[in-house]
């Protein structure tokens, strides 16, 4: 639609702009968490193992994190409404496939590689037309919310949904849910317009793209080796952070030639920006962690069928409803920091619940106070760390904001599942519950590394930072 959208607007057109929105981010945090309840009957079915599994969601979150910078920059060139078709056409497609894949090589290419690749092709449009199309504090706070919201249910409901789908159909069913769902975002999204036109002239940067996706490659890549191989491990690592700097290095000079990059440097020079980000990062790398711990554990140590796994991480899902949904509301009488802050201080008390009452208790609600209050403090935090990002910086920018911003929370679901699920699987075995224990103590923390960054977060940040008062 050609008019922004403001408060004051009809339900309606809310909706119209909103629901595919918020769908989109709904069934891609899905993909990334439902996955996880399957573990047993996907690597029964496909003759694989739980390390097999875990590889293909941590890839699928991979090349989400490393293309996404690349897809925010394209909708610069292509237009922001035709990358979220292509990503969804080419998302549903990766859907269809994983739902007939024979084993898990083809998994891997339906689930990892495109439905990866739609994602990164989808997500940033949806933050650039919210950022776009929302410019009020409180519509662009309710946009996020819901947005956030939505996301951040895909990923705590995820294990409930697709244990429920699986236990009463199979798990191949899930996947059918999500193309059928792809279809409803394009359907409802017929009518959406781009707020800005698309601009066929915007310069792409191809080597920078390779260079950031490679360096982010190696460096996920090398986080999986560590229970295999340290120095495997270590090179990879290196050769990962060796080769952002050159991405970096190149960035620079680029500009200082007069061409552009892929992303412009100035969008590291805002403190607020950088330390948003960061928490992105740790919020998605708790929520996907703990995910995978938890689910893994019911089900490999205790014997939990998907359906019960769902239902056990039905806390998660309450407590992320409550505080997101709330997010309208809580931007107008408190501070962005505050309450980031305290987001991250719930987050890490429903860790050390969680650690503290689950080891030697064999109640299976043992585990929901602790996801409740992770839930909670995710979805209290969700919003005003995107708003943050997103609203540092003017329309111009929103392609590399949405992208950087993107592929940062992915990266932390990324590193979420690689750590968390490194540790867990590989003393699942031999050691389950000091496995669980130390998996859950390494989440804790980050978490505090977290919490140091949103309290270095400007005080004077206000309530909706950036958004312009008025439409």
């Amino acid at each position: 639609m050609t008019d922004r959208v403001a408060a004051g607007q009809t339900s309606s057109a809310l909706r119209r702009v909103l629901l595919p929105l918020a769908l989109a981010q709904f069934i891609c945090s899905f993909a990334g968490s439902n996955m996880n309840v399957m573990i047993n009957d996907m690597s029964e079915d496909l003759d694989t193992t739980v390390e097999g599994i875990q590889t293909a969601i941590t890839i699928f979150l991979l090349v989400m994190a490393a293309l996404m910078i690349p897809g925010g920059k394209l909708t610069d060139r292509y237009g922001r409404k035709r990358c979220l078709n292509v990503g969804l056409v080419v998302y549903g497609i990766g859907a269809l496939i994983s739902a007939v894949a024979p084993g898990l090589g083809v998994l891997i290419l339906g689930n990892s590689i495109l439905e990866g690749v739609g994602t990164a092709l989808l997500i940033p449009p949806v933050y650039i037309l919210a950022t776009l199309m929302f410019t009020e504090v409180s519509s662009r706070a309710r946009a996020f919310g819901a947005i956030s919201a939505a996301g951040g249910v895909g990923a705590a409901a995820g294990p409930l949904i697709g244990g429920l789908i699986t236990s009463a159909i199979s798990w191949r069913a899930a996947f059918v849910f999500q193309a059928l769902i792809i279809v409803a975002i394009i359907i409802l999204s017929r009518r959406m317009e781009d707020p800005l036109p698309p601009d066929p002239t915007s310069h792409f940067d191809v080597g920078g793209a390779v260079l950031s996706a490679l360096g982010l490659i190696l460096l996920v890549s090398g986080i999986m080796l560590a229970d295999n191989n340290v120095w495997a491990m270590l090179g990879l690592v290196i050769a990962g952070c060796l080769v952002l700097v050159w991405f970096f290095l190149s960035v620079r000079a680029k500009e200082r030639a007069g061409t552009e990059p892929l992303l412009s440097s100035s969008l590291f020079r805002n403190r607020a920006s950088n330390l948003g980000m960061v928490t992105q990062n740790v919020q998605w790398l708790m929520l996907m962690g703990a995910s995978f711990t938890v689910s893994a554990f019911l089900q490999v140590v205790r014997g939990y069928s998907a359906i019960e796994t769902g239902v056990i991480f039905t806390a998660a899902t309450v407590g992320l409803l409550l505080s997101s949904l709330a997010a309208e509301r809580l931007a107008k009488r408190w501070a962005q920091r505050d309450l980031i802050v305290t987001g991250f201080v719930v987050t890490v008390a429903g860790i050390a619940i969680l650690l503290a009452m689950v080891i030697g208790n064999p109640t299976a609600w043992a585990f929901a106070p602790g996801l409740f209050l992770i839930g909670l403090g995710v979805g209290a935090m969700l919003t005003p760390s995107v708003n943050v990002v997103q609203s540092s910086f003017p329309e111009q920018q929103q392609g590399e904001i949405s992208g950087l911003s993107r592929s940062v929370s992915n990266l932390g679901s990324s590193f979420g599942t690689a750590v968390a699920g490194t540790i867990l699987v590989a003393g699942i075995t031999a050691n389950p519950d000091h496995a669980y224990g130390l998996a859950m103590v390494v989440l804790g923390v980050i978490g505090l590394a977290g919490l140091a960054a949103a309290a270095r977060l400007p005080r004077e940040l206000p309530p909706g930072a950036g958004a312009r008062r008025s439409g």
